[in-house]
Parts: C-alpha cells; sequence; structure tokens
C-alpha cells in the first residue's frame, strides 16, 4: 500500500548571486570534446606469424616381410667391402678391342668412370676413327693402334706411313748421337787455321777454292777472298800443301767425277749421319768413298758430331759426314 501522505521531494533550486557589478550572464558549462583514438593498421608482411612445427609421424619399422604380390624388398646394390682391384692391363686391351675404342676409354670404364657405349655417342667421329683403325688393325699384322690411328688420320697408306715413322726415329736417333760427341777437337782445328792464316783448299763438288778462312758459323766457313761457302757444298777442307801431294795418289769415281750426288737437307735422309760408328775405329784407317767420285784411305784421327779429321799429325783432312756416301774399315 502507497503511503499517499508522504511529500515528493522538492526540486532543486539553483540560486544565482548577482555580483555587485551588475548582471551577468550564466557561465555555461565548459564540454571538452572527447578524444577519438584511430585504430592501428598491421601490414600482414609484418605480422610474425609463429611457425608451427609439424609433427613428424614415425617412420614405419622396417620389415624384411616380402611385399605385396611376392616381391622382396628393394634394399639397392650391396656396398663392397674391400676397393676395386686396378684393371690390367689384359682386361684393358681385351675391353677395347670388344668396343672397338681406344684403350684409355677401356681403362675408364674399368675403373668406374664413363662406359665405352657413351662415350661413343658423345665422340661419334672419333669412335668412327677407331673403327676404322681397328679394322684396319686386325687386317694388318704387326701394327698397333695407335700407328693404325695415325694411317687413319693422314690418308697415307700403310708402306707411306711406316716410312715416314721410320725416318721420325732416324732424326731422334741422329740428335741423340751428335749430343754424345765431342766437338773440341774438329773445332780446335778450324781455329787454328783461321788464327794461322794457313792457304786451304776447299774441295766442292765439281770445283776446288784455294782461300784463308777468317770465320766459321754453323752452317757456313767465311772466305778472305771469296766470301762465304755453304758448308753442305764442301767436301774436304785441308791445308794447300797437304792436298797437292795427296791429289795424284787419289781414286776416283769417273761418273761422280762428272756428276755429284747431291746432298739432302733432312740428316735423316743422308747416306751418313751417326758419327758414333766412327768411334770405335779411331787410330785406325778408314775408307771413304765422298760424293764427287773421291775416295780416301786414311787413318782416324779424330770424331766429331759432323764431320771427321782423317789423315796424320801436320796434314790434316776435314771430311764432312754429309759429304760421305758409304765408309768402311780399311
Amino acid at each position: 500500500m502507497t503511503d499517499r501522505t508522504k511529500k515528493p521531494p522538492a526540486p532543486l533550486v539553483q540560486v544565482i548571486r548577482k555580483p555587485a557589478g551588475g548582471p551577468v550572464s550564466p557561465t555555461p558549462s565548459v564540454v571538452r570534446p572527447s578524444v577519438v583514438v584511430a585504430p592501428t593498421v598491421v601490414s600482414p608482411s609484418t605480422v610474425t606469424r609463429p611457425v608451427l612445427s609439424k609433427p613428424s609421424s614415425p617412420r614405419p619399422p622396417s620389415s624384411s616381410a616380402p611385399r605385396p604380390g611376392g616381391k622382396p624388398p628393394f634394399r639397392g646394390p650391396p656396398r663392397p667391402s674391400t676397393p676395386r682391384p686396378p684393371p690390367t692391363a689384359e682386361g684393358i686391351a681385351a675391353l677395347a678391342k670388344k668396343e672397338r675404342v681406344p684403350n684409355r676409354i677401356a681403362k675408364g670404364e674399368l675403373d668406374g668412370k664413363m662406359k665405352c657405349r657413351i662415350w661413343k655417342k658423345l665422340h661419334a667421329e672419333e669412335a668412327k676413327r677407331f673403327d676404322q683403325a681397328w679394322t684396319l688393325l686386325e687386317a694388318t699384322p704387326g701394327l698397333d693402334l695407335a700407328d693404325a690411328f695415325g694411317i687413319v688420320q693422314s690418308g697415307m697408306s700403310v708402306e707411306e706411313f711406316k716410312a715416314r715413322r721410320a725416318r721420325a726415329k732416324r732424326r731422334e736417333a741422329i740428335k741423340e748421337a751428335r749430343s754424345t760427341v765431342a766437338a773440341e777437337t774438329i773445332d780446335d782445328f778450324i781455329n787454328a787455321r783461321i788464327a794461322d792464316k794457313s792457304e786451304l783448299a776447299l774441295v766442292m763438288g765439281e770445283r776446288t777454292v784455294l782461300d784463308v778462312l777468317t770465320a766459321v758459323a754453323p752452317v757456313s766457313f767465311s772466305g778472305e777472298r771469296t766470301g762465304q761457302y755453304e758448308k753442305l757444298h764442301v767436301v774436304v777442307l785441308t791445308r794447300k800443301t797437304t792436298w797437292d801431294g795427296l791429289l795424284p795418289k787419289l781414286e776416283r769415281d769417273p761418273r761422280l767425277s762428272q756428276k755429284p750426288a747431291s746432298v739432302a737437307r733432312q740428316p735423316a735422309r743422308r747416306p751418313v749421319s751417326d758419327p758414333r760408328g766412327f768411334l770405335p775405329h779411331l787410330g785406325k784407317g778408314v775408307v771413304l768413298q765422298l760424293r764427287n767420285g773421291v775416295k780416301l784411305e786414311l787413318p782416324l784421327l779424330a770424331v766429331g758430331p759432323f764431320d771427321v779429321l782423317l789423315g796424320t799429325e801436320g796434314d790434316e783432312l776435314f771430311v764432312p759426314l754429309h759429304a760421305m756416301l758409304s765408309w768402311v774399315p780399311s
């Protein structure tokens, strides 16, 4: 039940006092504007997302049980427990012959490197030439693979290639032979003739020149009267007095006297090029057949890389090896 006798509350009355100076307008209350904070925009690129590690699934235990279908499980090729032995020369040669490739390619396959069939695909042109070389090798007894490949490369016949190879070997032998023979004795003889200004007889193929040497070069002599003489043209060099005394006693080949034999520029093509054959006959007599027909039979005094000295002390004859057609011990 409501108490109607209770009075409602009286309204609030604001008392405004007027100042003594006059009427004053009521001061309005100051309302401060509310501050609006803008939301922060975050770029997706700057957001650091936590990396969640994926739980690793446990590997199924290996089982030796056969796979479905009755096939045994694949275990891969077995690893050798010991290192592979090096290939033998016989094994390399057999594989090279079977695959018709060079030995180095066969050795590479046996060493576990590139297989021969792969090499033949990658180098078809060279493989074709080696196939031709193997065919030539099988048809020519006494030929090796290197020579057979050289014949295929050069386009020569077997005979031409063998002749060229023989000349190459002879050049090497002559070069080695010249390096093993001392030249001091021959050089001393030439230098002494230059120093004493002796009048010398330089016997050429078809003529004899009298002159005094002034200098010597690797391929020529220099004369006081006539200039230079190429050494390849000289057959004999000696004092004029020695030659004058020997000339009436000389034997000559009439055919070579009229037309002397020519001298090949290549030492390997000359009849006599190796000086080592003369060394066992020092102090003994030798017989020389020279290219201008003159035949000398005198004691051998000295041997040099390119020349010999014949005769006796004071009457020496200088004879180059290229001037000889043949020689034999007397």
